[in-house]
């Protein structure tokens, strides 16, 4: 009998060779789902406010749009992901300029400036290596989000939630049997095939990025 689950997820041409169309709003669309919350969480971690990190979000990818056709992939030189948290740092300290220059003018009316989210960067480059690790980090978390979600709609929904249940909530094996009335053979059928999958498209984004 043929396999129930796709063998693989086929590659999509480069999202990058895609973003330098202008009119490709569907890649357009596909950059910001992927990586608005990362660039967010960042920002966040970087200790700008809610609102602030929003805006950072925003100039993030309003800078992506308008230097992405100079950007050319050359792993001697650096990769996308190094190209964006530059730009990601330039825009987050961006917004620690504006509100250093808006505490400024409330102390020089005598306003006693509003307490904000400690902050890694308040002099530039200060905390640098503390945001690369945040960087990498959250990349990487985001590298496997987008993964499971393409995979979670390859799959049965039950295999995805007996693989979502065992590996990772790390609920025991028995549990799981229990819990979706399945035997110990589907627990570790589900772990192996959609694993594998979460793989390949890892592997299969991280290619796009070429």
């Amino acid at each position: 009998m043929p396999s129930e689950q796709p063998e693989f997820i086929p590659t999509r041409q480069s999202l990058l060779s895609r973003l330098k169309d202008w009119d490709d709003q569907e890649s357009w669309r596909e950059f910001f789902d992927r990586y608005w919350r990362l660039i967010y969480s960042v920002a966040r971690k970087a200790g700008l406010t809610e609102m602030e990190a929003q805006e950072a979000v925003q100039e993030t990818l309003i800078t992506v749009s308008k230097k992405i056709s100079e950007f050319k992939y050359d792993a001697k030189v650096g990769s996308f992901k190094g190209w964006l948290l530059h730009i990601t740092r330039w825009r987050i300290n961006d917004q620690l300029r504006k509100r250093q220059r808006e505490q400024a003018v409330l102390h020089t009316r005598g306003t006693p400036a509003t307490n904000r989210t400690a902050t890694i960067e308040r002099v530039p480059d200060q905390g640098a290596a503390v945001l690369d690790h945040v960087w990498n980090d959250e990349w990487e978390k985001n590298l496997v989000d987008l993964a499971i979600q393409r995979v979670k709609q390859e799959v049965k929904p039950r295999q995805y939630q007996i693989f979502d249940l065992y590996v990772v909530k790390k609920w025991p094996v028995a549990k799981v049997i229990s819990t979706l009335r399945v035997n110990v053979g589907q627990v570790y059928l589900a772990k192996h095939r959609v694993g594998s999958l979460i793989k390949k498209e890892i592997k299969n984004l991280q290619r796009e990025l070429i």
